[in-house]
């Protein structure tokens, strides 16, 4: 009976499990807390649907790779496994890539340059090292979808507030009124900021995010 308990398999959703996927959402967040995949962050969130793109592609990228590096990680040499990890990631980023410009020809054009940079997201390689090399495909599965929903988590709040201020629509449609026929907010003579679809904008509103983030939690000034 004791050797029955020491085997026993750890339930799929337990609480450490489920912890790899809530705890880059809050406590170690990739983009507020570590400071990886600032650079998009900043390129790519004047609008809120491409920022939900790319974090959905990264999401898919992080999690499918993790799982492959996982399988992978016991038959992959130690002196090439950077060029296999770029390798997968690479294949994962042509596949998206290619999705894209099938599905959303115009958002391709518009991330073209910035999906192809995925392949060097300081994010992705980074799990691959730290955590998918390391343990088993589910484990890294999930840690593949925590990490990219932290990262995508910061883009759509980013994305949210820059092209709400910044043009008063919201995926493309208008929310504060119509600013040529001076409808809704724009009759009383409220205007869009401008500044708010500037990229110095993006890091400063990223800035009030990790500000934010760290006055509610004390440990994250203390341990960084």
């Amino acid at each position: 009976m004791a050797e029955n308990k020491n085997t026993e398999k750890e339930p799929l959703f337990s609480k450490k499990n489920m912890g790899l996927v809530k705890d880059p959402l809050t406590d170690s967040n990739p983009i507020t807390v570590q400071v990886l995949g600032i650079c998009s962050a900043l390129a790519i969130t004047a609008e809120l649907k491409a920022s939900i793109i790319m974090a959905l592609s990264v999401m898919f990228v992080l999690a499918a790779g993790n799982v492959v590096i996982s399988l992978m990680r016991n038959i992959i040499p130690s002196a090439i496994r950077i060029i296999v990890q770029l390798v997968v990631v690479a294949a994962l980023v042509i596949l998206v890539d290619l999705t894209l410009k099938a599905y959303v020809p115009d958002l391709a054009k518009k991330l073209s340059v910035f999906i192809g940079l995925i392949i060097t997201n300081c994010i992705i390689m980074g799990r691959f090292e730290a955590f998918a090399l390391a343990n088993k495909p589910w484990k890294s599965f999930l840690d593949g979808i925590g990490n990219a929903a932290g990262y995508g988590l910061i883009l759509v709040i980013v994305g949210f507030f820059r092209e709400l201020l910044g043009s008063g629509k919201l995926l493309g449609y208008p929310v504060f009124g119509d600013p040529v026929e001076k409808t809704g907010l724009y009759a009383i003579g409220y205007e869009n900021n401008g500044f708010m679809l500037l990229a110095p904008m993006a890091l400063i509103t990223l800035g009030l995010i990790i500000g934010f983030q760290r006055s509610r939690n004390k440990n994250l000034i203390e341990t960084n």
